[in-house]
């Protein structure tokens, strides 16, 4: 398959819908779970995801539900999007083209919590999240990882340049594909929709921005790795060993975060299972009561002699 891939917010939809307009089919719909009703707001056109975006792997191939499977050369030039961390655990022989979009880690965290915003107006307060900026270093962590450790075909470029120069990157693809109509998936590309825009200069990691502008929660040494790896990926640079050295030494000073921001969002969503769990279990306790008493009020009134008798 052709897979689309990267963090949330970072462009997988708009490459998606390039895709499409390319001639390539998609698994996909727009809007999944009543998203065009809630979130429609942060992606006008959709976001085309379907249940693989978890991954392409035993729970999920064949379908859990119809029992369907999809085989790898059947889907060679199908394109679906599935994020890094179903990535990961996708069985490589589906992973034809791998295509990672990355975009600036602080319009990321900007555009993600104007998303999360929108689901709690919908739904109230909302679940425990990691911090936006280590999330988008996990996620990038990974993939870029994945790559190298695995060794499939992959092409890596930035929301940024997609949006700036998307003739150019779309010509890279395709002739990587062998075949799409360029021109239509050129014209599918909306720059207008975008919703968050970081200074020029900042975005393509030509010049670090003020002090003033780090979040608290990440130091100058994360920033300058964060923000040299984007501009790396904008400018086509390759990343050699010394800088996947540099790469590997700042998981290792981060992991302990993460893996504590892991920890925490997981026993959030562990407690809120189990708060949906005891919700559904007392309505079905009440439904199956008051069934219980309908017979009883029925047979009661049948037995009732009538003042006349």
């Amino acid at each position: 398959m052709i897979i689309v891939t990267g963090t949330k917010r970072s462009g997988t939809s708009m490459w998606m819908q390039a895709l499409a307009a390319g001639g390539f089919e998609t698994i996909s719909e727009p809007f999944s779970r009543g998203w065009e009703r809630t979130i429609k707001g942060a992606n006008e056109r959709g976001f085309h995801e379907s249940a693989l975006r978890r991954g392409i792997y035993f729970a999920t191939n064949p379908h859990p539900v119809t029992g369907a499977y999809l085989h790898p050369e059947a889907t060679r030039t199908h394109a679906v999007k599935v994020f890094v961390p179903g990535l990961v655990r996708s069985d490589p022989a589906f992973l034809h083209l791998v295509i990672g979009t990355v975009r600036h880690w602080r319009e990321y965290a900007e555009s993600l919590d104007r998303l999360h915003a929108m689901e709690r107006d919908e739904g109230g307060a909302g679940p425990r999240r990691m911090n936006p900026a280590l999330e988008w270093w996990f996620d990038n962590y990974r993939l870029i990882r994945d790559i190298a450790l695995r060794g499939y075909s992959a092409h890596l470029c930035t929301y940024d340049r997609m949006l700036t120069a998307p003739r150019d990157v779309l010509e890279q693809v395709f002739g990587r594909l062998g075949r799409g109509d360029l021109d239509a998936a050129v014209a599918a590309i909306a720059p207008e929709l975008r919703t968050q825009r970081l200074d020029a200069t900042a975005a393509s990691g030509t010049e670090v921005p003020a002090t003033p502008d780090l979040p608290a929660e990440i130091d100058r040494e994360s920033a300058d790795v964060f923000d040299e790896l984007y501009a790396r990926i904008d400018n086509r640079e390759v990343l050699n060993d010394a800088f996947m050295k540099r790469l590997n030494n700042q998981h290792a000073r981060l992991a302990e975060r993460i893996d504590a921001e892991l920890k925490a969002a997981n026993r959030d969503a562990q407690r809120r299972r189990a708060e949906r769990d005891r919700q559904r279990s007392l309505a079905l306790l009440g439904s199956l009561a008051e069934r219980a008493e309908a017979p009883a009020a029925s047979m009661s009134g049948e037995a009732a002699p009538s003042a006349d008798e």
